[in-house]
């Protein structure tokens, strides 16, 4: 029997999106700290599902440098100047990104142009710095990100300050 569903008025356009993505390897299934199942939501901590994730991974985990978090963030500004995106904040720490950003098309896509692109920028690099003791890095970032709606003033204000300031309230990063 197929009921009908009273009225409800369309979502507003969101505002902005506040996208957060970490690096390879720093943020794995059954992690101590939690973590978040693709379309299953938060779930505790599970030391053989780190482990077993741990086991597949084809190279470390990947923490930035500062020079490389701020090749990440100057990637992602001069992206967003080449879109014509508005973007609010960034933040990137040495193991996860924090972006603030309008644009006219999804998330997800936006996610997945800023991570190409500083991808991109931060092997040009990698090859450009004397490398010849380490091996070249291939994994960059966790394939998925959070990706959240702000639908109002104060989410978004929120967003920018977080993501603007109280990251290096926590005393890490510095």
């Amino acid at each position: 029997m197929n009921q009908a569903r009273p009225f409800e008025p369309p979502m507003p356009e969101p505002l902005a999106f506040f996208l957060t993505w970490p690096t390879y390897g720093s943020w794995l299934p059954g992690d101590e700290r939690g973590w978040v199942e693709y379309r299953g939501g938060w779930k505790p901590p599970d030391p053989t599902l780190k482990k077993a994730a741990t086991a597949r991974m084809t190279e470390d985990a990947c923490v930035l440098t500062h020079e490389q978090r701020i090749i990440a963030e100057q990637t992602i500004r001069d992206h967003c100047v080449i879109r014509g995106w508005e973007l609010f904040a960034v933040s990137c720490r040495s193991n996860h990104v924090h972006v603030v950003v309008a644009a006219n098309i999804p998330p997800k896509e936006v996610c997945r142009q800023f991570k190409s692109w500083c991808t991109r920028r931060l092997k040009e690099h990698q090859a450009s710095s004397d490398s010849r003791t380490s091996k070249p890095r291939q994994n960059w970032w966790a394939e998925r990100a959070s990706k959240r709606f702000l639908n109002d003033e104060a989410s978004l204000e929120s967003a920018v300050i977080y993501t603007s300031e109280a990251q290096d309230r926590k005393d890490r990063d510095h």
